[in-house]
């Protein structure tokens, strides 16, 4: 199933992509896509209503974030060895792991911002996996029967904030728009082989980033297991998994977001984001 919310900024509507491609409107069984509904028994009642009962919602509509009001917002930094070389990072022993702000969440094609005093904004083209259980400790074996989903995001991040405010990330990973999602929520059973999706990232119609999870250096299923050994994961919680190597800090001579720019997002199975960038 492909979910998504549908209108407004602070009035979206659950919603369900058909068969024909309508978005049909679920606030009639569902409040939100939120920690409160992302879990095994949405699932169920999706699976178990006439989709094409529910109203059509207008297609021109604004697309929100895929989620809302999540507990946590995480983060694995430098997870495919190629973008850690060309940042002229150690290739990681263990998963990076920081916070962004739940409040830097906006919608797939929303303006993303460059805020005042920043020089440096730059793209991370990822995959969110959305949690849909209580998660203690698990193994690597089980980690997906604790998986909701799948989403695009795009871990925007001001690297001077990121690298020379102070030695934490989450201040360059964590502005008012540094975190736009979707514009599906893919439920797992969607995806054929997480080991095999194709990720890319468009800045003016040239391609920046390319990469595929095959090329990750900890899997989905081992970050979950590694993530949940220290912290519990909750219904809701995100977890962005890392970019593939062509972000603009990697270029030669680095090349930064500025006002104007138009980045396209595709991701296999999870769709694509378009967002101009403007300054504030």
């Amino acid at each position: 199933m492909k979910l998504l919310r549908v209108g407004n900024v602070g009035n979206e509507k659950p919603a369900i992509l058909d068969q024909d491609g309508n978005y049909r409107d679920l606030s009639s069984i569902l409040d939100d896509f939120n920690p409160k509904t992302l879990n095994k028994d949405t699932i169920k009642k999706l699976k178990d209503s006439d989709i094409k009962s529910f109203p059509e919602l207008d297609p021109s509509e604004r697309i929100g974030s895929c989620v809302t009001n999540p507990g946590n917002f995480f983060a694995i930094g430098l997870n495919y060895k190629e973008h850690a070389e060309e940042t002229k990072s150690k290739v990681p022993e263990y998963p990076i792991v920081f916070n962004k702000s739940v409040h830097s969440i906006i919608g797939p094609n929303d303006y993303v911002i460059i805020p005042k005093y920043s020089e440096k904004l730059d793209h991370e083209v990822e995959i969110a996996i959305i949690i849909g259980e209580k998660a203690k400790r698990v193994s690597e074996t089980n980690a997906q029967d604790y998986v909701f989903g799948y989403c695009i995001c795009n871990d925007i991040s001001e690297r001077d904030w990121q690298k020379n405010k102070g030695g934490q990330w989450v201040k360059g990973k964590s502005g008012d728009t540094f975190g736009p999602l979707g514009p599906y929520l893919v439920t797992k059973d969607e995806i054929k082989d997480l080991k095999n999706m194709n990720l890319s990232l468009d800045v003016n119609g040239n391609r920046h980033q390319t990469g595929n999870t095959s090329l990750m250096i900890f899997n989905f299923n081992f970050l979950i297991a590694h993530l949940s050994t220290y912290i519990t994961l909750m219904p809701g919680d995100i977890i962005t998994t890392g970019t593939p190597p062509g972000v603009g800090l990697g270029m030669n001579p680095p090349k930064f977001l500025k006002n104007g720019d138009e980045m396209l997002l595709k991701v296999d199975y999870l769709g694509q984001q378009r967002t101009k960038v403007i300054s504030e």
